[in-house]
Order: C-alpha cells, then sequence, then structure tokens
C-alpha cells in the first residue's frame, strides 16, 4: 500500500512550527508495512486542500492528514475532504458528549464552534482522542483509504498509535510489516564506512540497506518485509553478519541508541567509572553522559576546565606545560595527558577523559581551529592522547570532540585497542 501524507496549516508554510508530525507517521507507517512516497504540506486554504487531495488520491492508497481538525474557521480538513468525496458531516455524539462533560467540569461556558471537533464524516471509523477534543476520522471511500487525525504532536502520536494504527491493520490483513534493525557506528564516517560495505549495497536487494549520517556518528538501517520477527530476522541474519565482521572497530550498538547510552551500558555491566576533564567541549560530553538514564552509576563527575589557573589548580596541569618559553601550551598531547592524569587521580575513578582544543573561530597559541587532543587515562596505566584535526565550525568541532573521547572510551571499554 502506497501513502501520502498531507500536512495541513499555514503555521507549517510559514516555518512558525516544525512538522514533526510527518516524520512520526513516515516511521509509524513504514512499521506497519505502509511505503510513504511523497509528503505534502498545505495551508489552510479551501480551494489549494482539495486540490492537494485530488493530487494524492492520484498517486497514493491511503491519505493520511494532520491538523485541521479543530475548532475555529481556518480548520478545513475534514470539510475539504467530505466535499471531494460528496459526503455530508455529522455530530459523533459520544465525542460532543466528551465535549460537554469537559467543558462543565471547568465552569466554562460551550460556544457553538467548539463543536465542530465532534463532526464525524459520514461512513467515517470515529478515532478517540484521550489528549485531546477532536474525533479523529478513518473511513475507506472509491478505493481510496483517508485517515484523519490532529495537529497537535500530543493529540496525534496517541491517537495513531492506537486508534489508527489498529484501523490499518484491519485493513492491510495480513500484508507483511516492514521489520528493520538499526546499527549504530562511531570512529568512521559516512563515506569510509561505505567504502566498506560498497558491495553489499550494491548487490542489496531483500534486505535494503540504507545508510544515515549524524554529526559523530553514522547508522544502517538493515530492514525486510516480513510476516513474523522471527522470519524477518532469518531474512536479515546474513546481511548482519557480513556487516559485523567488517566493522567490529565501528559497530557500537544494533539498536537505535546514542554512543553515550553504549558507553554507560559498557561501564555500568563492568561496575567501572569515568570522570571528564573538558576544555574546548564545555562540558558537552558531560551532559551527554548524564543525558542516559542511570548514568550516576557510572560518571562520577567532572571539571570544565577552560583557564589555564583551573588546570593547574584543580587538575594538577603543572604550570610549565602551560605556559612560558618552550611550554607545549595548552592545547597539546601533554596538557591532555596530564588534564586525564589529574581528574582520575583526583576522583579515584577507573577511567578520565579530558579534552583540549581550538573549536573557533579564531586560532590559540598560534595553532588551527579544529586542532583537538583527546586523552584517556586508565587505572594503573599511562593516560593515551589522540591528535585530530577537527572541520567545520564551532559547534561542529565541539561536537565531534564529543563523540570521538566517547568513541576512545568505547573501544577501550570494548578491549578493542
Amino acid at each position: 500500500m502506497r501513502a501520502e501524507i498531507i500536512a495541513v496549516g499555514t503555521e507549517l508554510l510559514l516555518g512558525q512550527i516544525v512538522n514533526t508530525n510527518a516524520q512520526y507517521l513516515s516511521q509509524g507507517l513504514a512499521e506497519l508495512g505502509i511505503d510513504v512516497y511523497y509528503q505534502t504540506v498545505v495551508g489552510d486554504n479551501l480551494t489549494r486542500l482539495r486540490q492537494a487531495i485530488e493530487t494524492a488520491r492520484g498517486r497514493a492508497d491511503l491519505l493520511v492528514f494532520t491538523g485541521g481538525l479543530g475548532p475555529t474557521q481556518d480548520d478545513l480538513t475534514r470539510d475539504a475532504l467530505a466535499a471531494d468525496l460528496g459526503l455530508a458531516i455529522g455530530l459523533h455524539e459520544p465525542s460532543l458528549r466528551k465535549i460537554e462533560q469537559l467543558f462543565a467540569g471547568r465552569s466554562v461556558e460551550l460556544i457553538e464552534s467548539n463543536r465542530k471537533q465532534a463532526m464525524l464524516i459520514d461512513g467515517a471509523h470515529p478515532l478517540r482522542n484521550d489528549t485531546g477534543l477532536a474525533v479523529g476520522n478513518a473511513l475507506s471511500a472509491g478505493g481510496k483509504h483517508y485517515l484523519l487525525l490532529p495537529g497537535p504532536p500530543r493529540e496525534m502520536k496517541p491517537m495513531f498509535d492506537n486508534d489508527g494504527s489498529d484501523w490499518l491493520r484491519k485493513l492491510l490483513g495480513d500484508a507483511a510489516a516492514l521489520r528493520s534493525v538499526m546499527l549504530k557506528f562511531a570512529g568512521i564516517g559516512e563515506s569510509a564506512l561505505e567504502e566498506l560495505l560498497i558491495d553489499l549495497i550494491r548487490e542489496q536487494s531483500d534486505p535494503t540497506i540504507a545508510p544515515y549520517a549524524k554529526e559523530g556518528e553514522v547508522c544502517i538501517r538493515v530492514s525486510t518485509k516480513a510476516g513474523s520477527a522471527e522470519e524477518a530476522a532469518r531474512r536479515m541474519e546474513p546481511t548482519l553478519q557480513a556487516i559485523r565482521s567488517r566493522t567490529e572497530r565501528y559497530l557500537y550498538a544494533e539498536e537505535d541508541i546514542p554512543l553515550e547510552a553504549a558507553v554507560i551500558r559498557l561501564l555500568t555491566s563492568k561496575r567501572q567509572t569515568v570522570t571528564l576533564a573538558e576544555s574546548c567541549t564545555g562540558g558537552m560530553i558531560a551532559a551527554s553522559l548524564t543525558s542516559v538514564p542511570g548514568s550516576a552509576d557510572a560518571f562520577l563527575g567532572g571539571v570544565v576546565s577552560y583557564s589555564n589557573g583551573v588546570k593547574h589548580k584543580q587538575l594538577g596541569v603543572p604550570t610549565e606545560l602551560l605556559e612560558g618559553p618552550g611550554a607545549p601550551g595548552a592545547v597539546s598531547e601533554e596538557t591532555a595527558a596530564a588534564m586525564a592524569d589529574g581528574m582520575r587521580a583526583a576522583a579515584d575513578s577507573d577511567y578520565a577523559l579530558s579534552v583540549t582544543g581550538v573549536a573557533g573561530p579564531a586560532g590559540v597559541e598560534g595553532k588551527p581551529v579544529g586542532l583537538v587532543y583527546v586523552g584517556l587515562a586508565e587505572r594503573g596505566k599511562p593516560a593515551k592522547v589522540e591528535k585530530l584535526q577537527l572541520a567545520g565550525d564551532r559547534e561542529g568541532i565541539r561536537i565531534r570532540a564529543t563523540k570521538r573521547a566517547l568513541y576512545l572510551l568505547w573501544r577501550t571499554l570494548g578491549g578493542l585497542e
């Protein structure tokens, strides 16, 4: 089944809000085995909305609408589709009673426009709204299928996940669903990863291999359509095994989790701890680690040592490394190692990561923008340091340095040194 998502709202066209609904629905429809070939955004205009419906009907079996089901005059989705199909609209009494009870409980007068949210196209199946007022519509007519969902994500998501998906499953019957495994990689760029897997990518048929890149990470989605999870796993396993055998040094997860979650998971399983000494990343590594639930079991804390004074007083970095004739400077291999050693010793952690570098926009100590040193101290071993020359703007350099530091720790924890 082919689907088209039609997001309705002038505020989307003006860029006042981001169309996150389309992303959410595309993922949900794919999991049901429904192919989304087009996404359309149209403003609150009856003529243009009907034109969008006509276009979509010519190239899709299922039209999924978000937005335009509210109480105001510019909420036109239900009216436009009913007019296009030549169907009437009537009140759905259970939804109206819910609205009346809600207003009564608030001691607020129910105005006529609010009744509009309880309207249902003739022949449509009502979709309950657990977090709002507008009832959803699901109907089939003329060999096509239509799903009308509210615009606010907090209303749209549960309606789609519950009644909307149930209606679609009944519609699909025994059709195979799309099932995927997400592989997550760090320490390698998209083009380099593609080169490792180029023959698999060129020869793919079923399952399919789709790469995606993010700042400092790359992911690959391996997918197949199958009637059961067991059948899908059987089909995908040879491809997954071929990818694993070539990318062991970079493959940190076979699920959609960030690198910091994989690091915390490894530390926790080993009952080990880490601390941080950050300079140019400014606490970004700490923010990444503490975003993971349960990180308190593995992350003890850290120091953001932006100045030489803090590097010396808090981390014990010798002054002769930081300043004076012949000193390697704050941005150096020697300082990165001293920062990591000092942090680990001060906190008595199993590991300590350090980062010092030039994020920009201008060079420091005569050193270029993008030069970064990442240090890792491990209990009982001398600190090791990686020198990086990163590209991008200030924020991009900080993100890439953060991911590289986490990758260095992940690699060490996994015994991949």
